[in-house]
């Protein structure tokens, strides 16, 4: 009997936090969503731009709007009690952070390394996704 009260408490546990992983607390917006409405398409493209190298103003004016969306991102997966954790905590002040130091280096027009500062972003969203992500 007390190894079903056991099993109970950490299935309720679990409900818990993945309920609070899926969506925020009070507002509408389901994490799976925002990944796939922001960090998806600018992770991406932003991936691509570096791996192609970027060669004039515009191409960095569009990969600059990419870092900065990222490094906002860390902010909004933190927000309305999504975070369940320290490993989604870490990792969301690493994307901020990689992000952010991928924006300087685009400012700088630092191809190299922008290169470099984005891989940080993307162990963050590895890291992350490995614990979260079902």
């Amino acid at each position: 009997m007390k190894k079903i009260g056991i099993g109970l408490i950490a299935l309720a546990m679990g409900a818990m936090l993945t309920a609070q992983v899926q969506k925020g607390k009070t507002r509408p917006l389901e994490t799976k969503i925002w990944m796939k409405a922001v960090n998806q398409p600018h992770c991406g493209a932003l991936a691509k731009q570096l791996k192609a190298g970027i060669s004039d103003d515009a191409g960095w004016a569009e990969a600059k709007m990419h870092a900065e969306m990222l490094a906002e991102s860390g902010h909004v997966l933190m927000a309305d009690g999504r975070c369940p954790d320290s490993t989604w905590a870490n990792a969301s002040k690493d994307l901020r952070e990689g992000s952010e130091a991928t924006l300087k280096a685009i400012e700088a027009k630092n191809l190299a390394q922008a290169n470099t500062e984005f891989a940080r972003v993307l162990s963050s969203c590895k890291g992350c996704h490995t614990a979260h992500k079902k």
